[in-house]
């Protein structure tokens, strides 16, 4: 995807797997509004460009998907409220999610995302 805009779609993990609800933020007041002030999100909210997220004031933990231009994850960590991420390497996008429900959805360090806006 060349061109990300703030919006909403899917994406799936990997090539079978079955779509998730996901949030696009992709202008500047969406990436530093993100989860604030929200008591969870059904599916994830994508940080379009993000290499690093922090959770302070917010109200859950989230787990936290580091993905690179290609969207494959580089990186998968559980972050509770209060909390500054570090920068990672290569990261052109962030996944964010409740806690836990990175797990259930297969997705780990080396799968692809794959997105529809459409």
């Amino acid at each position: 995807m060349a061109k990300w805009r703030d919006g909403g779609g899917t994406f799936t993990v990997g090539a079978e797997g079955a779509p998730i609800p996901l949030q696009i933020a992709a202008s500047y007041g969406a990436r530093t509004r993100g989860l604030l002030g929200r008591d969870g999100i059904e599916g994830a909210l994508l940080l379009t460009p993000a290499a690093s997220v922090h959770t302070f004031r917010m109200r859950f933990a989230i787990d936290v998907a580091y993905l690179d231009r290609d969207l494959r994850v580089l990186a998968v960590v559980t972050m509770a409220p209060g909390r500054l991420g570090l920068p990672r390497l290569r990261s052109r996008h962030v996944l964010e999610a409740r806690a836990g429900a990175m797990a259930g959805w297969g997705l780990r360090a080396g799968t692809r995302v794959n997105v529809d806006t459409g």
